[in-house]
């Protein structure tokens, strides 16, 4: 009776190791779901297995592997929670077990037209939060014991762990093609004018709210635009999406630079509640001799000027987007742009290091900007800065005043 009882335990152990093999873990998402599913099948000895995900806004489980039930995924089946068999295992948050499959237990006709006879299925939890749906069936009646209860539990903690991976690649990617649309890959052709720009990331997600914005207006002015947006990832680069949106039509009916943030501000207070925004404005008269800013809680430009020691721009600064619902009042600095001049503009993330006084950066970067064409002038500054190791996202825009 021991010995039977041992080889019994030695017999699970084996199955669990089957399925919380460390080689899993260098699987992605998907290519883990197919290897676990056939595992379970094998192990389990049932015909069917499948995983449905949570869609959220929708409260429906979507069909996303399966083996035995390839038709569940191809044809996108959706279940809501509370109906049918996965439906109630994603109500209860409990396991399910159908010893006799009829049409009044369950919904999806995919499940009836294959024959499954009997079904277990288990919910998918990650952080006390419903994930999915993990179930298995057989094309014969079976009864399906605690043990096999257990052992479907156990993999369904694997797919909680897959999913999570997946769901954060679905959001790097997305963020990262949201943030991809939002940075110019080519700046507008002005005449008189030539602009260089650079972004780099100061997190692994690759993506932030750090962004910059050039732009023709019907008058013929240039607007100019930096901006921050707190935070890093997909929900920053939303923010800042929006943001930009909502400052380039403000841009359209204002002919002030504070004008403009006055609006952006009240935008950002309603609609991007607890968003700490920090922007610059500008806007460059169509003859590119002068030049127009508003700065909201964002560090001022460096100023280089032929024969004259560069400079940061003297301005005021007001308090960034979204502080409160109290409007301060903004302003708006004017500034001479003559030939050969070069402007600045950059995000915090270059000039602020750990255990170093924020002048310090500054200074520095007052000191990398050469009267130069404007590729030259961001190369200088990105080597000049550890801009490979950030620790925070870094926006650059350099654009300079042509002689002629």
């Amino acid at each position: 009776m021991v010995r039977a009882e041992s080889m019994r335990d030695e017999q699970r152990l084996s199955r669990i190791e089957a399925v919380t093999d460390a080689a899993l873990s260098r699987l992605d998402a998907a290519d883990l779901f197919d290897e676990l599913l056939d595992r379970v099948r094998d192990l389990m000895q049932v015909d069917t297995a499948a995983i449905l995900l949570l869609d959220v806004p929708a409260r429906q489980l979507v069909a996303t592997a399966a083996k035995g039930l390839e038709e569940e995924v191809r044809q996108g089946v959706r279940i809501s929670i509370g109906r049918g068999f996965a439906g109630r295992i994603a109500l209860t948050q409990q396991p399910v077990i159908i010893e006799q499959v009829t049409s009044d237990k369950v919904v999806n006709p995919i499940l009836l037209h294959t024959g499954v006879q009997s079904l277990l299925g288990v919910p998918i939890i990650a952080r006390a939060e419903l994930v999915g749906v993990l179930h298995v069936g057989t094309l014969t009646p079976r009864r399906f014991t605690p043990d096999d209860v257990h052992l479907l539990e156990l993999v369904a903690d694997r797919v909680s762990l897959a999913s999570r991976a997946r769901a954060n690649t679905l959001n790097q990617a997305t963020a990262l093609a949201l943030q991809h649309s939002l940075i110019p890959t080519e700046l507008p052709e002005v005449p008189g004018l030539e602009m260089a720009g650079r972004y780099v990331p100061g997190h692994a997600s690759g993506v932030g709210g750090d962004w910059y914005d050039v732009f023709t207006l019907p008058s013929g002015w240039l607007g100019v635009v930096m901006g921050d947006v707190s935070g890093h990832g997909l929900q920053s680069a939303v923010v800042m999406g929006r943001v930009r949106s909502a400052l380039r039509a403000y841009a359209l009916v204002c002919d002030d630079p504070a004008e403009a943030l006055t609006l952006l501000d009240r935008k950002v207070v309603h609609f991007e509640a607890g968003s700490l925004t920090t922007a610059l404005y500008a806007m460059i008269s169509p003859d590119a001799s002068t030049v127009h800013v508003s700065l909201a809680g964002h560090p001022p430009p460096v100023l280089a000027v032929p024969g004259e020691p560069t400079t940061m721009l003297r301005a005021h600064i007001d308090p960034p987007l979204g502080t409160g619902p109290r409007q301060p009042q903004r302003h708006t600095t004017t500034l001479d742009f003559p030939p050969g001049a070069v402007l600045v503009s950059y995000t915090d993330g270059l000039v602020e290091r750990r255990g170093e006084l924020l002048d310090v950066g500054l200074a520095r970067l007052m000191a990398s900007v050469p009267l130069a064409p404007v590729e030259t002038v961001c190369q200088t500054v990105m080597t000049n800065f550890d801009t490979e190791h950030p620790d925070d996202d870094i926006a650059l825009l350099a654009i300079r005043r042509l002689n002629n």
